[in-house]
């Protein structure tokens, strides 16, 4: 699933698309709303929120969406839209204007609600690790709150603050040498602050750049320490990295962990061993020999 700092660049670059701009076609092809008359309209503003998108009219609707785990917004000069991409299957959303367009393709979720009730809507999400409400401190705090929650879980909550997902946690996590298994009580208030703090950097500068990495390096498989490695060797002891799950019921989610670095085995890793992702597995033939 696209993590915050995706969200916040996608909603950079529809601002800079459409913000200020009449519109042409506002059209949302989602159950109840295919059909629904919205122009005429201007775009105030598209920005994020977490890992949500919100694209504010002058009317006081605002367009809300979220990439859930296949979704993207694609934009296209309006003039050389190819018309096939109207007509495409997964086509949920288009907005144009003048000089460009914007495409919702494959989107998770689409709803229309009054601006002002944006607030009571998604008040429920702690702070945005990349928005103006950011504040360590109150992060720091719910994530307090959550004291018998491993700390892998509790990050991964949007409750407790916004727009951390499994790379992000599993990153964080890996650099801070800090089991995503451990409870939350364990950590004092300093240690959670520099948590925060270090995701964050690293968050922003994905967000400016459009490459998500923690190592410092951009080429290809290069990008993390952990995350996606799971059955390669640790890029800081070359022990081999492993993926357990975390969380429970509808909140669980995949970590990956050093447990040469992070504290050990997993409670829910079985310990059995784990190929390369992508690494095709032996055929049935092969297993029986």
């Amino acid at each position: 699933m696209p993590e915050g700092d995706t969200v916040w660049r996608t909603a950079h670059r529809l601002d800079q698309a459409l913000g200020g701009k009449p519109l042409l076609t506002l059209e949302l092809r989602w159950g109840e709303l295919g059909g629904r008359e919205l122009l005429p309209a201007a775009t105030l503003s598209v920005a994020s929120r977490g890992k949500h998108l919100l694209h504010r009219l002058d009317t006081g609707l605002t367009v809300h969406s979220h990439l859930k785990l296949e979704g993207s917004w694609r934009i296209e000069r309006t003039a050389t839209l190819p018309p096939a991409l109207l007509h495409h299957p997964d086509l949920r959303a288009l907005a144009r204007c003048a000089t460009w367009s914007a495409l919702g393709l494959r989107l998770g979720l689409l709803e229309i609600w009054p601006t002002r009730q944006e607030e009571a809507r998604l008040g429920y999400l702690g702070p945005d690790l990349l928005g103006e409400d950011w504040s360590t401190e109150r992060a720091v705090s719910r994530l307090q709150a959550d004291r018998p929650r491993p700390i892998g879980a509790a990050l991964l909550d949007q409750r407790n603050l916004a727009g951390i997902g499994t790379f992000w946690a599993s990153e964080g996590l890996h650099l801070a040498r800090l089991s995503p298994w451990a409870p939350v009580a364990e950590f004092d208030r300093a240690t959670l602050e520099h948590l925060l703090t270090s995701i964050r950097q690293v968050m922003q500068q994905a967000a400016q750049t459009g490459i998500q990495n923690s190592t410092g390096f951009t080429a290809r498989g290069r990008t993390s320490y952990v995350h996606g490695r799971s059955g390669r060797p640790c890029r800081r002891c070359g022990q081999p990295v492993r993926v357990a799950a975390i969380g429970e019921g509808t909140r669980r989610r995949t970590m990956f962990y050093c447990p040469a670095c992070q504290g050990g085995r997993a409670p829910t890793d079985d310990g059995r061993p784990q190929q390369p992702l992508g690494a095709a597995r032996p055929s049935a033939t092969r297993r029986r020999r």
